[in-house]
């Protein structure tokens, strides 16, 4: 029998895996190993190991402790107001000293990854937009990019070089499973920007940024949260073959029938409306995880990925996210 690492990595490659895999980002339940791991260079991510505080960058993160802690840019104080000055501001750190070997090789000891049992994700950032939104706010981020479309190119060309140059160096001794990419450029409603836009200032930077994994031939995924489907044209077409956490916002029955499995959706459920009831029950959580299993997972494609959000210690949503793994271990024997 597959390892769930080995199954996770067959739906990602086309092929028809054993069962529906789940996509954990690193949380096992019980004692259940991950299916995947999220790496990340320590050298990018020292804010986010520490809980918050200062990035490379100069912008400071505080955590959320409604949102399970999960790290947001303070909104009081941006630190580029002018989109034109930012070579004054934006410095990106010396790597002329790093000990990559030794990096990588205390990264996997924090995370206690066992590459047997789950696939390693390697993941550098969390996204050129939303670096830019985190830099400026979304008011002037935005103006910028409509104002000053070459200066906003710039400044990103400029973090693109640096974000290369560390991969360049932390994959050799990483040598990931997956190649991970993230920026969300969507809330649930509709995108930030247009296609077009996308398109202009960032397809660039992802296609440098996704070569890393088509020289290696190995799965390349995209994090986008809300309705994002309408990048995924470019994003296909530069090699992504995976979309997490493809929400339920979008039309994920379209989306499986214009790509199929070229395209895995991970993820296509979300806990909302009467789901986020507080006597919600576990036959109301089974039932809707079946519907979206039943819609997406026939002939491959398809992870589950989804859960409960909240505060650190609260009971009630452990006793919801129990449910949530109840039912997909449940169910996703089922399809195949």
């Amino acid at each position: 029998m597959l390892t769930a690492k080995e199954n996770y990595l067959k739906c990602l490659r086309g092929e028809v895996p054993d069962w529906v895999p789940t996509l954990t980002m690193g949380r096992g339940f019980g004692d259940e190993a991950p299916s995947d791991v999220v790496l990340e260079p320590s050298i990018v991510t020292e804010h986010r190991i520490r809980g918050g505080g200062v990035d490379i960058w100069g912008v400071e993160y505080v955590s959320t402790e409604s949102a399970g802690n999960a790290l947001m840019p303070k909104t009081s104080d941006f630190i580029l107001d002018d989109i034109r000055n930012w070579r004054d501001v934006i410095k990106a750190p010396n790597l002329s000293d790093v000990d990559w070997e030794k990096m990588c090789k205390d990264d996997f000891k924090r995370l206690k990854i066992d590459r047997s049992k789950s696939a390693v994700i390697m993941l550098l950032h969390m996204g050129y937009f939303q670096d830019l939104m985190s830099f400026m706010g979304f008011t002037n981020g935005l103006c910028a990019m409509y104002e000053e479309p070459e200066e906003v190119k710039a400044l990103l060309e400029y973090i693109c070089d640096f974000y290369c140059d560390v991969a360049a160096k932390y994959i050799e001794y990483a040598e990931p499973d997956v190649w991970g990419n993230a920026d969300d450029t969507a809330a649930w409603a509709n995108p930030f920007i247009s296609v077009e836009m996308y398109r202009e200032f960032l397809i660039p930077l992802y296609d440098r940024q996704l070569k890393f994994g088509r020289d290696r031939g190995i799965p390349i995924s995209m994090h986008n949260c809300g309705k994002s489907a309408c990048f995924f044209d470019d994003l296909v077409k530069i090699g992504v073959t995976e979309w997490n956490p493809a929400q339920t916002c979008n039309d994920l029955a379209s989306v499986k029938k214009k790509y199929g499995n070229r395209l895995v959706i991970t993820g296509g459920w979300d806990a909302r409306e009467s789901l986020l009831n507080d006597d919600v029950t576990y036959e109301e959580i089974y039932e809707s995880i079946k519907n979206q299993m039943d819609l997406l997972a026939p002939g491959g494609g398809y992870c589950f990925s989804g859960g409960y959000l909240g505060a650190i210690g609260d009971k009630a949503v452990y006793e919801k996210n129990a449910m949530v793994h109840r039912a997909v271990k449940e169910l996703s024997h089922k399809y195949y």
